[in-house]
This record gives structure tokens, sequence and C-alpha cells, in this order.
């Protein structure tokens, strides 16, 4: 496995691609838009290289935050109730949280036996939507953005949605959500819908 700091542009499974050499892994829900059809096939690449959890953690621990993003979320945090709703899992997360001082996060958990990644455990069906629900049902307006497939029904479900560096692909198909393409684009969208210039 190859060492060296990457930026969060390199996601956890883009990490371990490029250092053992498994350019499937590269795959994202921009490429395969159904969560358990990509992580079956991952889970079947991980297994077919005898890639451990321990060669992921070593790389997930060189991982640092998009450029921007920190500053980013020091200032929605100031302004909003922040949560980050992601198809990830807390094994993987917890680092990178770290470097963004612990904010909320929902996501799924690992099965992990004798250092082998084996399953997933799922929070509940359609976790983004049934996340966005439940805050509605708190009486908040939930301001969401996403860049992918797996993100359009939290999109649906908020009171405004927002696609966030989307790839063409995706905006195409869902033309409804305006695309912010940096941070300072997503921090204006974001005042404007909660009316609070």
């Amino acid at each position: 496995m190859k060492a060296g700091r990457r930026p969060a542009e390199y996601p956890t499974y883009q990490a371990v691609a490029q250092s053992s050499g498994v350019d499937a892994l590269q795959k994202t829900t921009r490429d395969i838009p159904v969560y358990d059809d990509l992580m079956q096939y991952r889970l079947n690449l991980l297994a077919q290289h005898d890639i451990k959890m321990s060669d992921i953690e070593a790389q997930i621990d060189l991982l640092e935050p998009l450029p921007g993003a920190k500053a980013f979320l020091d200032w929605a945090r100031r302004e909003f109730q922040v949560a980050i709703i992601s198809d990830t899992f807390y094994e993987f997360a917890g680092p990178l949280m770290a470097k963004l001082d612990q904010p909320l996060l929902l996501c799924h958990h690992l099965v992990v036996e004798n250092d082998r990644i084996v399953g997933y455990k799922i929070r509940q069906k359609d976790p983004k939507r049934a996340s966005v629900r439940a805050l509605k049902s708190l009486d908040y307006k939930v301001l969401a953005a996403g860049d992918s497939f797996n993100d359009v029904s939290m999109l649906e479900e908020a009171d405004h949605g927002f696609f966030f560096q989307a790839p063409a692909n995706v905006c195409s198909e869902f033309p409804q959500y305006s695309l912010a393409n940096n941070y300072q684009e997503l921090q204006d969208f974001l005042i404007q819908a909660a009316d609070i210039g």
C-alpha cells in the first residue's frame, strides 16, 4: 500500500483503490446508483484482493478534509443546526470527523471479523429521506446538499435541496436542483433559502 497525505476528494475507497492498484474500487454511487449493489461490489473486490480493514484504516488516516470544508462547516455550525447524513460508516469516518471538530454524523456500521469487512448494517431503509423526515417532524426547516444519486431522496424530502459539486450525469437527470460548484455558492444558496441575509 502506498502512503502520502490526501485531501478528502479521495474518499475512502478511492484512496484504497489508488494505494492497492485495484482501480475498480474507484466506483461510487455516481457510477452504481443503488447503494446495496455498490457495497456488494466493493465487498467482493476487498475479498478478492485480500484487502483488510487495517489496510483501509491506514489510508483513512491519510485523508484530509477538502480545502475550504472546515471553514464552511464552521460557518454553517454558527448559522444552523448541522447534521451530516452519509452513506459512509462510523468505522471509516472517525478520523476525518475529528479533523472537522466532530460534527453530528448519521451513517451506518460495518461488520468486521478478523480484520475483514464481511458485511454492513444500514441504519434503516432509505436513511437519508428518513433522517430528513425525522428532523421535519421535530419542526426543523431542512436545507440539504448532496453530490450524487444516493442523495436525491434527501433533497426531495428537504424544504430546500441543492447539489454540491455533483457530476453532469447526476445534474442532468435531476435538473430541478441548483448546483453549487464551490463552498461560497453553497453558502449563498443556504443564506437565500434560510432567509438569514
